[in-house]
């Protein structure tokens, strides 16, 4: 009996050391990436890498900012980074905010 309890506490800690760390501000439901195109309610992006381009459809409700100021979906940059956030509702995910910031 021992021996399993063992045996299980030994792989608990080992998940916890592999389990990927966030960053701390970083939620579960945001990913970060680099634009690609940008219009109104659609923004076409790719992952940090720069591949796996995809696009979400930004509602009206979802807040966007461009270096920490207010603004819209079309003034989002190719090439500048940025941070996607959704939440679920009414089994959706849902875009609730876009961070942008300017290329290096």
């Amino acid at each position: 009996m021992l021996r399993h309890v063992f045996a299980l506490a030994s792989v608990a800690v080992l998940a916890l050391a592999f389990t990927p760390a966030f960053a701390e501000d970083t939620k579960p439901g945001t990913h970060e990436g680099k634009v690609v195109k940008a219009e109104a309610g659609k923004l076409t992006m790719t992952d940090k890498e720069g591949k796996k381009e995809h696009t979400h459809v930004i509602p009206a409700t979802a807040k966007v900012t461009c270096d920490g100021k207010e603004c819209k979906v079309e003034d989002l940059k190719p090439g500048s980074t940025v941070k996607v956030t959704t939440e679920k509702k009414e089994d959706k995910l849902v875009v609730i905010s876009v961070e942008a910031k300017k290329a290096d």
